[in-house]
């Protein structure tokens, strides 16, 4: 049995699931399956929309939700009203994480849904992720997690399914974009999202820019470094993101990594 059909048994035997969906490669696969598990009418899609998720995002959440004809709810939360989230400390996620979970699973138990599920997969115990001892508190299910379905794996399936997010790049919520420690502010999220959105009109994908006070480290895909300095492109950029309210700019010449962040933490061990 591929681990596609065990997936669905396994949903199969929640009844009815609600699912906290950022319309990321992850939580797509994992509506998608349920829906075809247990019918649209026994899930339920729960976004958070939040000053940590691009605009953008959000919108594209929706649509792809509509597609798939599933139920959606949207909750707006503050989470920069979160004292533990806003000072940014090490484990800030899981505080933001418990915090937004609480506020799923009340939602969903108001509607029926008293399983909620979250699109952690098995490649994602290999990076510091604080927000996942959140999710073990709760008792959220991670279903992708628990049939050791890989990111690779889910791209290919989705790909099969004919979902759209197949190729989707890799995303992460605005905050992780500000060094530990350093104070999460609306004018950063703000500005760190909108270098990023400039920087994929640009035709840069897979990307993130980080947030060191006035300065904005960007991260791109080596391959993309050529491109970069082509017809003075990173003029081009220094000079759109001094107008967002960075001083300086700075390509890191390891290029892009996933919680880039995250190694001083490991370091420090």
């Amino acid at each position: 049995m591929n681990k596609y059909e065990s997936l669905k048994n396994l949903l199969k035997e929640y009844g009815k699931l609600a699912i906290a969906y950022s319309g990321g490669v992850d939580s797509s696969f994992l509506l998608k399956a349920a829906i075809e598990a247990l019918g649209k009418e026994n899930v339920l899609a729960v976004t958070v929309k939040s000053q940590v998720i691009p605009e953008e995002e959000q919108k594209e959440a929706e649509e792809l939700a509509k597609q798939m004809k599933a139920r959606h709810l949207v909750l707006k939360m503050d989470v920069l009203s979160l004292p533990e989230f806003k000072i940014n400390p090490k484990d800030r996620c899981y505080f933001c994480k418990k915090h937004i979970f609480k506020d799923i699973i009340k939602a969903a138990s108001e509607r029926g849904f008293n399983i909620v599920a979250d699109g952690t997969n098995s490649d994602d115990e290999g990076d510091y992720r604080p927000g996942m001892k959140a999710l073990q508190e709760l008792k959220v299910v991670s279903p992708l997690k628990q049939c050791g379905l890989t990111k690779a794996e889910i791209r290919e399936l989705s790909k099969e399914l004919g979902l759209s997010t197949y190729d989707k790049p890799s995303l992460a919520c605005l905050a992780s974009r500000v060094p530990y420690g350093e104070e999460i502010t609306a004018e950063k999220l703000l500005m760190t999202g909108a270098a990023e959105k400039y920087l994929r009109s640009l035709g840069f994908n897979q990307l993130r820019v980080r947030c060191h006070g006035p300065v904005a480290r960007i991260e791109v895909l080596p391959q993309d470094f050529d491109r970069f300095f082509k017809d003075d492109l990173n003029i081009k950029v220094y000079e759109h993101l001094k107008t967002l309210g960075f001083k300086y700019a700075a390509l890191d010449l390891a290029g892009y990594r996933t919680g880039s962040l995250n190694e001083e933490v490991k370091i420090d061990g």
